[in-house]
């Protein structure tokens, strides 16, 4: 049987081609791939339908060999993390707004009646009745329920009993707010939670929460800031970490301070360390670092030092204040998380400036050394590298 002309033409113009592609200088080879053997075989385990939709974020809780789940209707189930076997379910009884907290024993959810309901082996433990509406699944650790407010109030209640132990709302930068308008009146005041009010060239700056992850987690590394900023300088600042029992404070030309009460403290001063192979460093979380495009900086700072270590928020640079750290820095930071900062390191005898070397605490970030080692740092962070 003769093959078809079509078949025969197509044939003979794929030959032609070939032949002129391998006319000329031969070109390199590829180097050859070498076969990779995969190390972890990927493939579903198992699948289970929960509930009816699930329109909040979807967060499943894994905990050891179990893993917990919730669904828009309120349904919420643990399964055996390995076969996907259904441990138990319940029904908190009204749709969710947030997903599923759980320590392995307890689970939680909030309701859109703004109830938090506890969970445990397939009944309802207690619920409690919100002040207010949540987004975000509950905490539950240590014991207890931690649920954080769409006004940003934080409950603690008794993962046992649903009892209330304590409720931490913008209270406190409102007792600020009472006693700075009896005081002075005329002032401007910036807080965190309620934003400026006021015009004068006399602003007070107030943080009620700094290190407010640590102080839902139980972490006593947490403080109120106080700054008060004069015609663009900082001149007053008052940090005090009641978990810790600490207090730091400053005024411009009195020095930096440390004690209990103004009778029953010491003055402070920053380390004498000139180089950073003999330095300690102290830096908060390192996404940041990379969403500034620093990253890599930041990871060749911390290689070229001789410690460091995350203590993180305020107290980082109460260290530097101390002497007991030598420099630390962070890439994202507000005015209010700052000002009250400013003149404890720098009375001091430190430096404090942004990454770009503005002074002060304007710059949405932050770099705090013993003065020696503050050029050489900036050397570092001062521009982008990724």
């Amino acid at each position: 049987m003769k093959a078809p002309r079509f078949s025969l033409c197509a044939a003979a113009l794929a030959a032609a081609l070939l032949a002129a592609c391998s006319s000329g200088s031969p070109r390199p080879e590829p180097a050859k791939l070498q076969a990779i053997d995969p190390v972890i075989d990927v493939s579903q385990a198992w699948a289970a339908k929960l509930g009816s939709t699930v329109n909040f974020p979807l967060q499943p809780q894994v905990l050891g060999n179990r893993v917990v789940l919730a669904a828009d209707d309120g349904t919420v189930a643990e399964f055996d993390a390995a076969n996907g076997q259904r441990l138990w379910s319940a029904n908190a009884g009204d749709a969710l707004t947030a997903g599923v907290g759980s320590d392995g024993h307890t689970s939680a959810v909030v309701t859109r009646s703004n109830q938090v309901v506890a969970l445990a082996e397939g009944r309802v433990l207690w619920k409690h009745k919100l002040g207010t509406q949540s987004y975000t699944a509950p905490l539950v650790a240590g014991g207890r329920v931690f649920v954080l407010g769409a006004d940003r109030s934080l409950t603690a209640l008794d993962g046992r009993t649903g009892a209330r132990l304590w409720h931490a709302d913008r209270q406190a930068e409102r007792m600020i707010r009472e006693s700075l308008s009896r005081a002075r009146a005329h002032d401007c005041v910036l807080g965190e939670e309620f934003g400026q009010t006021g015009r004068s060239p006399r602003q007070w700056v107030i943080d009620p929460i700094d290190g407010t992850k640590n102080f839902v987690r139980g972490v006593p590394v947490w403080a109120t800031l106080i700054g008060l900023v004069e015609d663009g300088e900082v001149v007053v600042g008052v940090v005090s970490a009641p978990a810790l029992g600490r207090r730091w404070w400053a005024t411009a030309g009195g020095g930096a301070w440390t004690g209990h009460s103004l009778s029953a403290s010491r003055r402070l001063r920053v380390s004498g360390v000139s180089g950073l192979e003999d330095a300690s460093l102290s830096y908060a979380s390192l996404s940041g670092w990379a969403r500034r495009k620093r990253l890599g900086a930041m990871l060749s700072l911390m290689r070229d030092c001789w410690r460091t270590r995350a203590y993180g928020d305020f107290w980082s640079y109460m260290l530097v204040a101390e002497g007991a750290v030598d420099l630390a820095a962070e890439p994202e930071l507000e005015l209010y998380d700052m000002a009250a900062l400013v003149p404890i390191v720098m009375q001091a005898g430190g430096r404090f400036t942004s990454l770009d070397g503005e002074p002060g605490p304007f710059g949405g970030n932050a770099v705090a050394t013993n003065s020696l080692l503050h050029d050489v740092t900036l050397s570092h962070l001062g521009a982008e590298t990724d």
